[in-house]
């Protein structure tokens, strides 16, 4: 985790996502709908669904259309039945690719991403080819702020069970074992954090070098993964 800001990266995702508001819209009605089907309809005690309104609250998403999103999940709408898929594949330079995908029509998703890999100099994998090469952690970023103490910060999130504190010049970035994510947030809050972003995310065990050429060609890739209105996350191994 340490010597590359994560922050950073949300930030370049987020400029990106404001040029598609509509599609970013769509994914995260998905991912509301999906957390209250799987949870309930309540933030306070539905955690992955507290993290959903919480990412479309920072995309500036309306409240009605939160609220609508919550309903389809609780059966008090009509909506479409989706279901989580994870394709697994490979990207130029043998990069491994992880990208999970909530869909009503899982042989259509399955061609499109298919299609997607082949166009962009890779290959759709089957269950399991990569998934190995990843783990699934919790992170959290949170605003540094000139007043807050770094001892009591750490001493919050490790004794709130984080596995691991950095400290950026604008940020903190704090790692936790995915059922920890909520505990260690609560802490974090408890000594006077912001908390600007939480997610369980798939981090690489390790991470590959692959020269220019590859990463426009990757980078192409990962870029035409996201557009798709099925695709909710991708996570990959290569460093850029």
């Amino acid at each position: 985790m340490a010597g590359h800001s994560k922050w950073a990266n949300i930030k370049n995702r987020k400029a990106k996502q404001d040029q598609q508001r509509g599609k970013i819209f769509t994914r995260l009605s998905k991912e509301i709908t999906m957390a209250a089907r799987h949870g309930g309809g309540d933030p306070d005690t539905n955690f992955r669904l507290r993290l959903a309104v919480e990412q479309a609250r920072e995309n500036n998403m309306p409240n009605d259309t939160i609220e609508r999103a919550i309903k389809r999940g609780i059966g008090a709408l009509e909506g479409d039945n989706l279901e989580e898929v994870v394709y697994e594949g490979y990207g130029p330079a043998g990069v491994a690719i992880m990208a999970n995908s909530l869909t009503d029509n899982r042989n259509r998703t399955a061609g499109e991403v298919r299609f997607i890999f082949s166009k962009h100099g890779g290959n759709l994998g089957t269950n399991g080819c990569v998934a190995w090469m990843f783990d699934k952690q919790g992170l959290i970023i949170a605003e540094n702020l000139q007043n807050i103490d770094e001892d009591d910060v750490l001493m919050a999130a490790l004794e709130s069970g984080a596995v691991d504190v950095v400290f950026e010049e604008d940020s903190i970035e704090v790692v936790t074992e995915p059922d920890d994510l909520e505990p260690v947030e609560k802490g974090l809050l408890n000594v006077g954090l912001k908390i600007v972003h939480a997610e369980v995310a798939l981090v690489p065990q390790n991470t590959i070098e692959i020269s220019d050429e590859d990463k426009e060609k990757l980078e192409n890739l990962l870029s035409a993964l996201e557009d798709n209105d099925d695709v909710q996350n991708v996570w990959h191994n290569a460093s850029l």
